[in-house]
Order: structure tokens, then sequence, then C-alpha cells
């Protein structure tokens, strides 16, 4: 069990209770000794981290900020009774038994940048690439974006039916269903070759996910495909079910391009590729809708409130989360020009979101909305922004966000050069 779940399940509730603080600066480096393909230790530190982004040798590419360096090893998806978990065993169990899936769900997110972009042929100009998107630990490795960056990996050592699950990591706007750290499931299936032919595949694909979905909302539920885009599938679809009256996308699905399938032989392109087809899907997404789990930051929540609601008797079932408590949020207004008449301006949402993020020990900021923008006519550009926050474990002191407030605003003047107003 992974250090947050005993945590959660063992400490003390007023432990939970300390004020707000300025987090301080720590960096993930490519030399732990995790390789992109080995486990990460459920019981165990998983390793040691560097002290300072600036030290010698340290990469000017790292962008891993401290509390997403914290995050990694916990496993919430290996963790008993967490109802990431619960979704994760559905999965799998249901994959196993019906057509005998392999569930790969402990791989290191510490992956090489041509696994997680060029292996999927995903083009070098992909604003996802962006270091506004990712994690970049140096230049070549990133924290995976996807937990497709396995696929072909575990395609070039014969797998043919499998499931990889695990946590991914990718800069997000902050909401209550956003956030920078996910858990998300792949699952891929390579037919033996001239044995389907596309149609086939694609029939068997969509009959695999609706099986998934009567066994996670019920087997009544009403299905709807539609058309999509991957690049790394063609054609590509997306799943939709019907839950209490409303549409839900719950997957992203499509045949494996052609050109993945041969990267991932032996015999390079002299072996005719075999078909397949890939699914893809976000634990918390469904967890929110089953568990009717209201913020994303409760599956991160260290309250025995929380935790014990689907521990004992309820371990493993989907349980209707019950709200122990909404504290008072506590909202803050910033509004800064973005640039000088004719000049670029540096500010970027997402890195703004993750700046707001690392001034707080905690996960106190619900969410950041933009409330005002305008342009003066010599072209200077303004935004307002509100940031609520909200612990969702105790009532946070207006004072003790102060201190946070203030030091977002010092950051925000330095880091983006804007003028606060």
């Amino acid at each position: 069990m992974s250090a947050v779940c005993i945590r959660a399940l063992n400490t003390p509730l007023k432990a939970f209770k300390a004020p707000l603080k300025v987090q301080t600066r720590l960096f993930l480096t490519a030399d732990s000794p995790l390789s992109p393909f080995s486990p990460i230790s459920t019981t165990s530190p998983a390793f040691s981290l560097p002290k300072s982004r600036d030290c010698p040798g340290k990469s000017p590419f790292n962008n891993c900020p401290p509390s997403i360096v914290s995050k990694i090893g916990s496993n919430l998806h290996l963790c008993p009774g967490h109802p990431l978990n619960t979704i994760k065993a559905i999965i799998s169990d249901h994959f196993k038994n019906t057509d005998g899936f392999t569930t790969f769900d402990n791989f290191s997110p510490i992956v090489p940048t041509y696994n997680n972009f060029d292996s999927l042929l995903i083009p070098s100009d992909h604003p996802g690439r962006q270091p506004s998107d990712t994690y970049y630990i140096d230049e070549t490795t990133v924290l995976r974006t996807h937990t497709s960056a396995h696929q072909l990996h575990l395609m070039a050592s014969s797998n043919s039916k499998f499931l990889v699950i695990g946590d991914c990591y990718r800069r997000d706007e902050i909401d209550y269903c956003h956030y920078p750290v996910f858990h998300q499931c792949e699952g891929v299936k390579l037919f033996p070759l001239d044995s389907a032919t596309e149609d086939e595949v694609i029939a068997d694909l969509k009959s695999s996910c609706e099986g998934l979905m009567g066994k996670l909302f019920g087997n009544d539920i009403e299905f709807r495909w539609g058309a999509d885009y991957f690049p790394f599938t063609n054609p590509s679809f997306e799943l939709e079910v019907k839950y209490n009256g409303e549409w839900l996308e719950v997957a992203g699905s499509g045949v494996v391009k052609e050109e993945i399938v041969k990267n991932s032989l032996v015999g390079g392109e002299e072996e005719v590729p075999r078909k397949g087809w890939a699914f893809g899907l976000g634990l918390e997404r469904l967890a929110m809708i089953l568990f009717e789990i209201p913020d994303i930051r409760l599956f991160w929540s260290e309250d025995i409130r929380f935790h014990s609601q689907f521990s004992g008797k309820n371990e493993g079932k989907i349980v209707k989360f019950t709200p122990y408590s909404k504290y008072p949020l506590c909202y803050k207004d910033v509004s800064f020009w973005l640039n000088k008449s004719g000049e670029e301006t540096k500010f970027n949402f997402n890195e703004f979101c993750d700046l707001i993020r690392e001034q707080c020990d905690g996960d106190y900021v619900e969410k950041i909305e933009l409330i005002d923008e305008f342009e003066n006519k010599i072209g200077r550009k303004s935004q307002c922004y509100r940031i609520t926050y909200r612990s969702m474990d105790r009532s946070l002191t207006n004072e003790e966000v102060d201190v946070v407030q203030f030091a977002v605003r010092d950051k925000l003047a330095r880091v983006f050069d804007v003028e606060l107003r």
C-alpha cells in the first residue's frame, strides 16, 4: 500500500489541519534509478530527489515542480478501498475474464519522449509536446501524458492483449474536474495475421468497450458512437453513454495505425503488420460519475471521512459518496497588464495554474477563472482572474489565504514579467 493510503487510513484527523504555507521548490531529474519500464514499489520510497532545479548537471528543461514530484509513487489505483482501485479492478477483471487480457499497472511514469510522442506518430509541432502542456525531466524524458506511452514496448515484447493502467501527468487548468495528475487505462488487442478485416476489428472493439460499460453502468445502459481523431488510430471513435438522462463521453478508441504496429515488429517493415484496436479512458472521470464524487481533489484527500466510506464492507464496491461537509470558500482577484504595447506576452495559463499550486502546501485552490479582460487604445491587454480557495477538509482563514495570495502576486510579476494592477 502506498504512503498516501497508509496516511489516510491511520493518521488522526487533527493531523491534517496544518496551516497553509508557501511551498519550497524540489525537482525531479532523469538520473533517477527508475527506468521507463521499471515498476514503482508500493511499499518503499521510489527514489530520492535533488533539492534544486539549478544544481550542477541538472537539465534546464526540467519543469517538474514539487507538488507534482511528491505525487509520483502514490499509486492511488493500487490502494485497496480507493475508488480508483475499485474502477481499475472492475476493468481488469472484465477483460481478463472475457478475453484473456494481461494488466500492467506498475510501470514507472518516467518515459522517453520518443515513447510518449514519436512512437505514437504525434507530430513535433503538436501543442501537447510544449512545456506548457507536458512535464519534462530533461529534453528527452517526460512524465508520461498517457499510458499509450507503453504501447510500442509491450507490442514489441509479443503482448497481443493487454491493459496499461497508471498515473499520468499534464499541466492543466484548475477546476473541479481537472488535475495535473490523473489515472488512465489503455487497452490494446492485436489480431493474428490475416485473421480479421478492418470492419471485424472495429466490430470487436465496439463490442469489447460496450461490454465494459455494461459491467460498470449496468446492462441496460444506452450507447452512442461518434467519429473522433487521434494521431495513433484510424479510423477513430468516441464512446458516449446515457447516464441519468445525460450523454457522457467515456472513452476514445480506434484501429491502431499500421505504421505503429510495423515499428513494434522485430523484423521491421519486412514483416506484415497485424491489425488491432486500442482504447483509452480516465479512471477519475468514471469514478466521479459512478461514485458521485463532486471534486477531483477528493481522490487525493487524506481525510478519514472520505476513505472510510469505501473501506471495510464497502471495499471494492461502487457506493455513492456522502459529502461530510462543504467548507466556506475564500476568493481573491488578481489583475495585470499582459504586455507592453507591441510586445508578445510571456503569460501562459497552464503555467499560471502551476505557479498558483506551488504556493500552497495542499490542494486548496478550487478554481481559477478569467472574469475580465480588455485591450486599451495603445494595444496593451489586461486580464483579471478570480482564484477560489477552499479546502476539502477544513475551514481556511482569510489571513492564511492572504499569505498565499501575496506570494502568487509576487511570483506572477517576476515569472511572466506582467505589470500588476
